[in-house]
């Protein structure tokens, strides 16, 4: 039994079209979770799909119903070996964004898995069916390789509703948090830092969404007649923004801004480069906190986003003063932020700037979650994937975006350990998603190392397992 046997079965199985058939299943199943329709979908991918390929693996799964009707199901899957071994918690979510069928340019739609050159197309290729059947795959490889041994005990949790906001997901993990003990969280979503660079990430920015609504009037009035007479609610919206967030895009309220970036979290962005891959826009340079390097604008930093503006009739536009102004703000906020009273800390800054009449909505929170750089299962993940690629992979202390990473952090109180196998510009919610097979390919031998490595009694990571669960503060 050596290291080297499992990822060379690993390489084998997307070499041989396995990895893809399997994919191609999972891929054909319509499960957009936005579509109230697709409960039968949601659940023949855990019943007919998922459920099936962990118990050929020597899992027992259970099938739960959402706590929050009528919200797509849940499945636990348990492999236990052993009860002085650790426990490794895994994620997926086999629910997809909508399909957008008629505007895909590349690949035979969402629903067909199509490989042209390096890529592979189809809904949910990159988010998140690619990366969970990945790891799953990898599972397998080690098993073989180590003659049905893992060396470790596995859980999965696989939900139906991530593309929805995962509700449900913290009160089932509340519900069932005996069922889910572990030791360290293990799994795969979002984007690599590049295409070519292997990646761990610790945990994700929060979010808040909150609306500012401005209604002055009932109807519009005629701008000759009544144009410098009547408050503009465009306009007034507008200044508001501005008060709040620059035209460069500093934050300019103190209460949305974030502590210094923490000294580790610093190292481990130092030198980063984000972006550069084909299809990446360009980054402005003189946009967001002033002198912070671009990874720690997006990675160590909050952004305040501006992403609806809505006054009068933007698609027919007539010659009036609206009457009413909608904008749709959020926050995305890293640890240390308190949103706790981000409702009024918003609206006590616009009455102080003179608009106290625009409404401020509750806003809806996802929570923000770093682990500790230094903690011990870190150490171990980044040594092991350097092993098994030859090269350093990047370390960011949180993603950009947002998961429901604080469900497992924060419900389950687990260190949290994600390495995705997309890249950026995998178009992830958007026509022509696509998985990369090279990233795909590389992805299966990593993490069947990285299995392969739990699974060894002198592995540091194994070996000082207790440490790790002791170093799970989040900084």
């Amino acid at each position: 039994m050596r290291r080297e046997h499992a990822l060379a079965l690993a390489a084998q199985h997307f070499d041989s079209g396995d990895f893809a058939r399997d994919l191609a299943r999972r891929v054909a199943l319509r499960t957009e979770s936005q579509d109230p329709a697709s409960g039968p979908a949601l659940q023949a991918y855990l019943a007919e799909e998922i459920g099936p390929s962990l118990a050929a693996l020597g899992f027992r799964f259970t099938i739960h119903p959402n706590p929050e009707p009528p919200y797509g199901p849940l499945l636990v899957a348990t492999r236990h070996e052993g009860g002085a071994l650790p426990t490794v918690l895994m994620y997926g979510h086999g629910d997809v964004i909508r399909g957008q069928d008629a505007s895909w340019t590349r690949g035979q739609g969402p629903w067909s898995l199509a490989a042209e050159g390096e890529r592979l197309y189809g809904r949910g290729t990159a988010d998140n069916k690619g990366q969970h059947s990945i790891n799953i795959a990898a599972l397998a490889q080690v098993l073989a390789a180590r003659e049905g041994r893992l060396g470790f005990n596995v859980k999965w949790l696989v939900e139906t509703g991530e593309e929805t906001g995962s509700p449900g997901l913290a009160a089932f993990c509340a519900a069932h948090a005996a069922e889910l003990a572990a030791d360290v969280l293990v799994a795969s979503d979002g984007p690599r830092l590049r295409a070519d660079r292997p990646t761990v990430f610790l945990g994700s920015r929060g979010v808040a969404n909150f609306d500012l609504t401005l209604a002055l009037r009932d109807g519009a009035h005629h701008s000759g007649n009544w144009g410098g007479l009547l408050r503009n609610p465009g306009t007034v919206l507008a200044a508001a923004i501005a008060s709040l967030v620059d035209g460069r895009g500093r934050i300019l309220v103190e209460a949305l801004r974030p502590p210094p970036i923490p000294a580790n979290v610093r190292a481990a962005l130092a030198g980063l480069e984000v972006g550069g891959d084909p299809g990446d826009p360009a980054i402005d340079a003189d946009w967001g906190e002033p002198g912070l390097t671009p990874a720690e604008r997006v990675f160590g930093w909050n952004t305040l986003e501006v992403l609806t503006l809505r006054t009068g009739n933007p698609d027919h536009p007539v010659n009036a003063i609206p009457a009413a102004a909608q904008a749709r703000l959020h926050l995305r906020f890293v640890v240390g932020t308190d949103v706790s009273r981000l409702r009024a800390a918003v609206r006590d800054h616009l009455a102080g700037q003179g608009f106290g009449d625009i409404e401020v909505s509750e806003p809806e929170i996802m929570n923000a979650t770093r682990l500790d750089p230094d903690n011990a299962w870190v150490r171990f993940a980044l040594a092991s994937i350097e092993r098994s690629t030859g090269c350093a992979p990047v370390l960011l202390p949180n993603l950009g975006g947002s998961l429901p990473n604080d469900v497992f952090a924060e419900r389950l109180g687990l260190p949290t350990v994600w390495v995705p196998h997309s890249y950026p510009g995998c178009q992830q919610h958007a026509p022509d998603e696509h998985l990369l097979a090279p990233v795909a390919r590389q992805a299966l031998q990593l993490m069947s190392g990285l299995f392969w490595d739990l699974g060894e009694a002198g592995a540091p990571g194994v070996a000082s397992w207790s440490a790790g669960k002791l170093q799970g503060a989040r900084v």
